[in-house]
């Protein structure tokens, strides 16, 4: 079974995206973060809505999602916000030994 895991979620404030990487670093809840600009399109309360926006994708173990999950809802201003995990089911052995020495 795989230990580790990518979280993604997106906002539009990158004061908040910036907010959310800086506190999940910092209670090394992850081990790495990259945040990209975007273009989303998306169905919402009835109508299609596109809009720029903030990816940020978090490598984490998996057993820390919740605590990862929690972090950012309490941070988020989103009234329903993306929260995703995806298994990273292989990785570079140096690569992963890196990430599980960097967390908690």
């Amino acid at each position: 079974m795989t230990k580790y895991c990518i979280v993604t979620t997106t906002c539009d404030k990158l004061e908040i995206a910036n907010k959310i990487i800086d506190t999940l670093l910092k209670k090394r809840l992850v081990s790495c973060c990259q945040m990209s600009k975007v273009e989303s399109s998306y169905w919402w309360k009835g109508e299609i809505v596109k809009e720029p926006e903030f990816l940020i994708q978090m490598k984490t173990k998996k057993d820390l999602f919740k605590e990862v999950e929690k972090e950012i809802l309490s941070i988020h201003d989103y009234e329903t916000c993306e929260i995703i995990s995806f298994d990273i089911n292989e990785g570079n052995d140096k690569y992963l030994k890196w990430m599980e020495e960097e967390m908690k």
